[in-house]
């Protein structure tokens, strides 16, 4: 049986957001990168929204959000899950500012990552 390289828990040990989002990959591989973010009060500015080339997938395992897509804002709560498809212009609106957000982020088919990231 081949033992896992590498076991955790995403909601332990998590690092301090106050001062900016932290973070974490998790695992790369090719057309998939996967990566805890620990937010605690961040927003996109209104002036600097997201548009990837690339699907992402994400799932709020902690605290509270709301992201701003598609003319829509949808609030998250933990367990909630997230599909941004490659081209949406999305932002982030929301996060608790009182407590961490932990969010777990699906980066698929990603081919617009800077180079040495």
């Amino acid at each position: 049986m081949t033992r896992p390289a590498h076991t955790g828990n995403l909601l332990t040990d998590l690092p301090d957001a106050a001062a900016g989002e932290v973070f974490t990959e998790l695992l790369v591989r090719p057309g998939c990168r996967i990566e805890r973010i620990v937010s605690q009060g961040q927003v996109t500015p209104p002036d600097m929204p997201y548009q990837q080339a690339h699907d992402e997938w994400v799932l709020l395992l902690a605290g509270a959000a709301r992201v701003a897509m598609a003319g829509a804002e949808i609030a998250l709560s933990p367990g909630d899950t997230l599909f941004i498809p490659a081209g949406c212009v999305h932002r982030v609106t929301f996060t608790d500012p009182d407590r961490p957000t932990v969010w777990l982020a699906v980066h698929l088919s990603e081919t617009d990552r800077p180079a040495g990231d």
